[in-house]
C-alpha cells in the first residue's frame, strides 16, 4: 500500500515571511491524500497544507505563523475545495471478484447436480 499527497491548490501569499521577512516568497500548498494498493486507488478526504518561502527555501511551521498569516490561511482554507472522495477498483480486483463468483456458481451447480 502506498500513500502519497497530490497538490490540489497552490496559492502565492503577500504576507511577510517570518524567517527572511520577504514579502513575495510565501506559497501555500494544499495537498490531498491518495491511497493506492494492488486492488484499488482511493482519493480520501484528508488533506494537509504547507507554507513554504521560495526566497529563503524554508518550510514555515505553524509555530512561526503570525496572526496575519493565520487569518489568510483560514480564509484560503474556507475558499479551498477538495477533490471528491472516490475509489477506483483496478483490474486485479475485478479478476478476483470474477473468479470468486465463478467458483461460488460452480459450487452451487455441483450441489444441485449431486
Amino acid at each position: 500500500m502506498t500513500e502519497n499527497y497530490v497538490t490540489v491548490k497552490d496559492v502565492s501569499l503577500n504576507n511577510n515571511c517570518p524567517e527572511c521577512f520577504s514579502k513575495d516568497g510565501l506559497r501555500l500548498i494544499f495537498k490531498q491524500r491518495i491511497v493506492e494498493t494492488t486492488f484499488y486507488k482511493s482519493i480520501t478526504k484528508e488533506f494537509k497544507k504547507e507554507l513554504i518561502c521560495n526566497t529563503c527555501n524554508n518550510m514555515i511551521y505553524p509555530v512561526n505563523w503570525t496572526d496575519d498569516i493565520e487569518r489568510v490561511l483560514k480564509y484560503q482554507e474556507k475558499a479551498f475545495t477538495l477533490k471528491k472522495a472516490s475509489t477506483y477498483f483496478k483490474t486485479p480486483f475485478w479478476i478476483a471478484v470474477s473468479l470468486i463468483s465463478i467458483l461460488i456458481t460452480a459450487i452451487i451447480v455441483a450441489a444441485f447436480i449431486l
